[in-house]
């Protein structure tokens, strides 16, 4: 019988998961590619005949997706999998439109099948939107069961950026991890605040392999998810975050919708900087869509190193990429400590842009006054110290989840700004956790 000649759609994450768990052994179907969006740089690659099994002894290519529309007839490609996310309902349908109209079949896969199951307890953290605030949360999850006795192992949602054959299965224990592996900014923001309180982390490709290693050295599984993705092991105990500062996007984004539906626990996050209609609208919302979910009620306070290098000075405040990029968050941790501690002005970094920094503002210009803190390799990470060093600022506030400074060079004076989570009222999350203790 013919194959199904197939496409997967995707952003260097999810794509490859679904690959893996739904086709990789498959004989009905004939992947012919990949196609990649979101991330720069993963077009041009193949993902490797390592991971891409016995049916595909080249490796599988992988495009642009700009490109999906000609390789559809080029393939002949009769059906194409949607597989990434944190877009619109009304853009997942756009694409669907243009494949539909180009020939081929579009397709969404169900959770359940590509969910796999754990020997261990899963506690799953996502959310529906990226800049939601699941960072923090999962941070204070892990630190809530790790008091109460238990081994936990952070399984961190994909960020293949580099040699994918030997991202197979990472494990990062300590910062020296994180140059062993030759980490992205974008992969240290999520798995350094892990390792900072030691919290162990797993990553890479193939999350069957990775889920094996870490149910070796631990009691739970904490399944940390990213860019609001749907988990990928069956979950004991899902929890997702929501942003009353974006409301209406719970039900609004694929897969954000899935993961409010899925939800055992939903957190309203930054309660305490967002208006009380908004709260309002997101409970309303949550109590819609998924009556059964328990709502725990939560502010993200900022902590600042020295907030009087802020006061009356001249401030540029560099934020988490992908938070202000395809998050289309208008400010984050920085901006807050800029407003709150009394800075003379935000300086805008668009003059000063270097290199590919000027790319990201072209294709998202909602950015603003803002600069976001991209590193997906290295020739980002140096356009991100040029533009720092050309701005006309008293002082960088860092908002992202790492200490910049560890990784650029930053000339003018410069104060970290970091988010935790405050539990507000009952239930707590501890609440939610005690059947795990």
């Amino acid at each position: 019988m013919k194959r199904i000649n197939t496409i997967i759609m995707g952003a260097a994450g999810r794509d490859f998961h679904n690959f893996n768990v739904m086709y990789r052994s498959n004989e009905l179907y004939d992947v012919l590619a990949f196609t990649a969006t979101q991330i720069p740089d993963i077009e041009g690659r193949v993902y490797p005949p390592e991971l891409a099994g016995d049916l595909y002894p080249d490796g599988i290519p992988i495009h642009d997706e700009s490109k999906l529309e000609s390789l559809i007839k080029e393939l002949d490609i009769t059906e194409v999998v949607f597989s990434y996310s944190d877009i619109s309902h009304e853009d997942v349908m756009h694409k669907a439109s243009k494949v539909i109209a180009a020939g081929a079949h579009f397709k969404v896969l169900g959770g359940g099948p590509t969910m796999i199951k754990s020997t261990k307890p899963v506690i799953s953290v996502c959310a529906v939107r990226t800049g939601c605030g699941k960072s923090q949360t999962t941070r204070h999850v892990a630190e809530i069961l790790k008091n109460s006795g238990k081994k936990v192992a952070a399984i961190r949602h994909p960020m293949p950026y580099g040699d994918l054959a030997k991202q197979a299965v990472q494990r990062f224990a300590t910062l020296d991890d994180l140059k062993k592996h030759d980490c992205t900014i974008e992969e240290m923001e999520e798995y350094e605040p892990h390792i900072s309180t030691g919290t162990i982390v797993y990553a890479g490709v193939d999350y069957e392999a990775i889920v094996r290693e870490a149910e070796k050295e631990a009691d739970i599984i904490l399944w940390d998810g990213g860019n609001n993705d749907m988990p990928f092991y069956k979950s004991d105990l899902l929890i997702v975050v929501t942003d009353p500062h974006r409301p209406g996007h719970e039900l609004a984004y694929y897969p954000g919708e899935t993961n409010l539906l899925l939800a055992d626990v939903v957190v309203i996050n930054k309660i305490d900087t967002a208006d009380p209609e908004s709260i309002d609208e997101v409970r309303w919302n949550i109590r819609e869509a998924n009556p059964d979910a328990k709502i725990v009620d939560c502010a993200s306070p900022i902590k600042v190193e020295d907030p009087s290098l802020i006061f009356g000075k001249k401030a540029l405040v560099v934020e988490d990429g992908p938070t202000l990029t395809h998050g289309e968050m208008s400010y984050g941790a920085g901006m807050v400590a800029a407003e709150k501690f009394g800075a003379s002005e935000v300086v805008d970094p668009r003059p000063y842009l270097t290199g590919r920094l000027q790319e990201t503002f072209d294709h998202y210009p909602d950015i603003g006054t803002l600069l976001p803190a991209m590193g997906y390799g290295g020739e980002q990470i140096k356009d991100l110290e040029t533009t720092i060093a050309k701005t006309d600022c008293d002082v960088v506030i860092i908002g992202t989840p790492i200490d910049l400074r560890r990784i650029i060079d930053i000339k003018q004076p410069s104060v970290r700004v970091a988010y935790s989570l405050q539990e507000i009222g009952k239930p707590t999350l501890t609440d939610m956790l005690k059947t795990y203790f």
